[in-house]
């Protein structure tokens, strides 16, 4: 059973970019655009890009791997829909390549731990879940 519920996944499937925010050396947060996909075999978010292995992401994952998650958008008139994820990420050595072209081999991967969700049903209605263990929790 997956920790997103059925409308959470459809939302993160028909999505490509996410804001991703580490914990910097020094403690502060550090927000980037990514690309990402929802890996429904393993339920969890994978990211890739150009240069990952280079980048202050990358080393602030290998300090500290609490990270949080936002999809988001906004659809007319003024209907705000998200999904904010917070959870444990991992650096991988492969499978960054297959999330798009030209993209390095590096991929970080997102195991959920805590899913908020707002407006996915048309509705707004906030949805919010601890999903791992309470010594999980960032």
């Amino acid at each position: 059973m997956s920790v997103f519920s059925v409308i959470e996944r459809e939302y993160l499937d028909g999505q490509r970019l996410g804001r991703l925010a580490t914990v910097g050396a020094d403690g502060a947060p550090h927000v980037v655009p990514v690309s990402f996909a929802y890996n429904g075999s393993l339920d969890t978010i994978d990211i890739g890009g150009h240069a990952l292995a280079d980048s202050k992401k990358w080393r602030d994952i290998g300090r500290d791997p609490r990270v949080a998650f936002v999809i988001d958008d906004l659809l007319p008139p003024w209907r705000p829909r998200m999904v904010e994820i917070r959870g444990q990420a991992s650096r991988l050595g492969d499978g960054g390549a297959s999330l798009g072209p030209g993209f390095a081999d590096e991929l970080i991967r997102i195991t959920p731990t805590r899913i908020v969700s707002f407006g996915l049903d048309g509705t707004r209605d906030l949805n919010a879940r601890n999903v791992g263990s309470v010594a999980d929790q960032p």
